[in-house]
């Protein structure tokens, strides 16, 4: 009875079309005055676990960062880069998005930053002059943005290694090879799909203009090596390496480019701290509905029933994704992350499944729902900031769906595609 008051407020502020976070807070009040608890638990919630965590400080370095070097105009650096290798391809400003996005994503941590960034400016270049449909530019925009949170600074994996206990290093490492094998797995159905529908290639840069364009490229290209450099060798833990982060960037943008200006640095503050507002909600309305969750034994239920399946490990894998995509249809990525997976994480490791490939496996889960119709948060973001109709995007998404899937399917199977790095850096054991 009590599990049902929070789950049907829950409902039905999200049907209602309030804010996730805010609809969890009710959920967790009405769940507290159901079962005449002290309503003032959800303030000891809160701030247990937000202010309890160091680990936390380092998200919202990470979208400064990202906001800092999109007002900077670095992106522009990375896309002549990106143009320069790859656009000489089959569909090459597409292929262009996808490198672009690779790219940047080891500055921002953030899918919806990597798609307001380069993904936005890559998709108005395809659809300039006709080039390539709208719905297709955009959801090469969308389904290019997925790669972001595999690759360090990952937002997504900060929160997991705090849910799971598990170093924030090894999910960084183990990210790089399904998020190399996502950007090749991309280019590969974008390479098919202008094939067959006769998309333009880019006119090729010479050789000898190519050390040029990489040296104006080369210092944002070095930060996601600094960064990594940093935290392996024990300089520094993953929050000082993001304050690190934000002051390489803004080195850059005042005293490298002299690209940015006091309104722009201004404007990027006030965007970090909205963005940081709307995860702080969240996060406090999933450590409410979290805590009245395990009061109703709910985990110890659920991993009662899928232990009594005795599902072998791949089995439950498969389970797991099945299910997270499910819920990506109805709930956004932060909601699966902080409500869901902690009631999966405990059955993974009692299954004896590594609990760094199956972080690495839920990330690629939640990628994939943000590309996901009908409720796909990215095709929304997209359609929002390119005009093009949201029907359209979803006419073009599938086969980016099917190749994602792909990905998601080979990084279950094939466990050392997220161990494989962690092993080799020493983090995990071999």
């Amino acid at each position: 009875m009590n599990l049902t008051v929070l789950l049907s407020v829950f409902l039905l502020g999200a049907v209602l079309g309030a804010p996730m976070g805010l609809s969890m807070l009710a959920a967790g009040f009405a769940y507290l005055l159901a079962t005449h608890q002290d309503v003032g638990l959800v303030v000891d919630q809160t701030m247990n676990g937000l202010y309890n965590s160091y680990l936390l400080i380092a998200v919202p370095l990470f979208i400064f960062v990202a906001n800092v070097m999109n007002a900077s105009g670095v992106i522009e650096r990375l896309l002549n880069f990106g143009s320069a290798m790859v656009g000489r391809f089959p569909g090459g400003l597409a292929q262009v998005n996808v490198v672009s996005n690779l790219v940047f994503s080891g500055m921002s941590g953030s899918a919806v930053a990597d798609a307001a960034g380069p993904g936005l400016i890559v998709a108005r270049m395809m659809t300039k002059g006709g080039r390539y449909p709208a719905g297709f530019a955009a959801a090469t925009s969308a389904a290019s943005a997925t790669i972001g949170p595999l690759v360090p600074p990952s937002i997504p994996m900060i929160f997991y290694a705090l849910i799971a206990n598990v170093s924030v290093g090894a999910m960084f490492l183990g990210g790089l090879i399904p998020a190399g094998l996502m950007a090749l797995s991309l280019m590969a159905a974008i390479w098919v799909m202008a094939k067959r529908r006769n998309f333009p290639r880019e006119t090729s840069v010479p050789w000898s203009a190519m050390p040029r364009i990489f040296a104006r490229a080369i210092l944002p290209l070095a930060l996601p090596g600094i960064l990594l450099g940093i935290i392996y060798s024990g300089i520094a833990t993953p929050t000082e390496a993001a304050a690190i982060a934000a002051a390489y960037a803004l080195a850059l943008a005042f005293i490298v480019y002299r690209s940015m200006n006091i309104v722009q640095l201004a404007t990027a503050i006030a965007e970090t701290v909205r963005t940081t507002a709307m995860i702080g909600l969240m996060m406090s309305g999933a450590f409410v509905f979290n805590y009245a969750v395990a009061n109703e034994n709910l985990p110890q239920a659920i991993r009662a029933t899928l232990l009594a399946w005795h599902l072998p490990p791949v089995g439950f894998l498969l389970a797991v994704n099945v299910l997270m995509l499910l819920l990506a249809v109805v709930l956004d990525e932060i909601t699966i992350l902080l409500v869901i997976v902690p009631l999966l994480v405990p059955i993974a490791a009692a299954l004896g499944i590594n609990l760094v490939h199956f972080g690495v496996l839920v990330v690629v889960n939640m990628m994939v729902g943000l590309a996901l119709p009908p409720h796909g948060l990215l095709l929304f973001v997209m359609a929002g900031l390119t005009g093009t109709p949201v029907g359209a995007i979803f006419r073009e998404i599938p086969p980016f769906i099917l190749t994602m899937l792909a990905v998601l399917l080979a990084v279950t199977l094939v466990p050392d595609l997220a161990l494989w790095l962690p092993k080799f850096a020493g983090l995990l054991k071999p």
